[in-house]
């Protein structure tokens, strides 16, 4: 029987307390985010819950409508 992996727990990067309050000008902590190429990093990668996840996206693409946030990479 081949060995079982172990999964890494995932820890939120940033408490929740902290991260309610980013909105989409704060656009320095926004792009810890986002990849080189501008994409959405998934939650594996970035270790936040599900809730911190959708608000984190949600103020990404409105960084993107306003123009702080540019939608493809260079």
């Amino acid at each position: 029987m081949p060995p079982v992996k172990s999964r890494r727990r995932i820890t939120e990067y940033v408490p929740y307390q902290l991260i309610k309050d980013v909105t989409f000008r704060d656009t320095d902590v926004l792009r810890r985010f986002i990849s080189s190429q501008n994409k959405i990093l998934p939650r594996r990668k970035t270790g936040l819950s599900a809730k911190v996840q959708r608000h984190i996206t949600r103020e990404i693409k409105r960084a993107r409508e306003m123009g702080l946030i540019g939608y493809r990479g260079q």
